[in-house]
């Protein structure tokens, strides 16, 4: 009678020991979660809905950021300006990283080389990598207009100091930066397709085309799923890199909403308004997000 009450109390002690060690885990992650990423996103909400400058107390105004937005000229050429960044650099990024992972998924002597050289753009300081292409893009002295001015090109672009160039040109360095580390997810997707279906698919006589259309992209469906959300989620909060390129010029040629946010909140005090236009990126980044599961999810079924 006395050894089950003696097994509950050990199984009772046991449970809690394994719960505290739990919580000793997840506890630190939670914390800094909850103090840098849930209170400010709460924080946001609450201040879109306000003029505050930092200083004071913020001002209660409804909806007159939202208003304003509307009517704010900047902040649609900033949209539009996110949207075609996104539609280029995603599909771009796509294309060029799923080339790469089919080209480097060989046995070929240096292969671990060459998908490092692929990868190594992506963790380069974007600061370094801005400096460097800002030097080849120069239309005096940089080495692209030279080259296109040695095969008869007698006017090249202005690139970076453009309007009409400044935007393909930032797109150009993103996918360049970007697609070895999507390379890599592309590549161990790649390695999970067994070698017999190609096999198969040889011996009664399809060619490669055939084989890259009827078994690789099939089964990379889920992998190419994962990479367009992160793309696009990525894509609509570029920040850095355009900073750093051409500060969202010339004139308003790369502004994006993030930078826009940037420039509101920090350098003019409005955060207010610059948390109004958060909410909105992330309106739009999420609407996008689910229908991307939506899709997918319908594709499964």
């Amino acid at each position: 009678m006395t050894t089950l009450p003696r097994t509950r109390r050990r199984h009772r002690r046991l449970v809690w020991r394994n719960t505290v060690a739990g919580w000793t885990f997840i506890l630190p992650n939670f914390l800094g979660f909850a103090v840098l990423t849930l209170v400010p996103v709460v924080a946001l909400f609450y201040l879109a809905f306000t003029n505050w400058n930092v200083f004071g107390v913020a001002e209660w105004t409804g909806t007159a950021n939202f208003t304003r937005l509307w009517h704010d000229a900047s902040f649609w050429t900033a949209f539009w300006n996110t949207v075609y960044y996104s539609a280029l650099h995603i599909p771009l990024t796509m294309g060029a990283s799923l080339g790469l992972a089919l080209l480097l998924n060989r046995r070929l002597r240096g292969v671990a080389f060459f998908r490092t050289v692929a990868f190594f753009p992506y963790i380069t300081a974007i600061v370094a990598i801005a400096a460097v292409w800002n030097m080849l893009f120069s239309p005096e002295y940089g080495p692209i207009n030279g080259l296109l001015r040695a095969i008869g090109v007698d006017h090249p672009p202005g690139w970076t100091t453009s309007a009409d160039w400044s935007m393909p040109a930032v797109i150009v360095v993103g996918v360049w930066r970007e697609m070895g580390y999507y390379m890599l997810l592309f590549l161990a997707g790649l390695q999970t397709i067994p070698a017999q279906l190609y096999e198969a698919a040889t011996i009664d006589g399809a060619n490669v085309w055939q084989r890259f259309r009827r078994i690789t992209l099939p089964s990379l469906r889920h992998t190419t799923f994962f990479v367009t959300v992160m793309l696009t989620i990525g894509s609509f909060k570029v920040f850095d890199l355009i900073l750093l390129l051409t500060e969202g010029g010339p004139g308003q040629s790369t502004l994006v909403l993030s930078q826009y946010i940037y420039q509101k909140g920090f350098h003019e005090n409005q955060f207010g308004y610059a948390s109004a236009v958060s909410i909105v990126l992330f309106a739009v980044c999420f609407l996008i997000t689910v229908v991307q599961f939506l899709v997918n999810k319908r594709r499964d079924a």
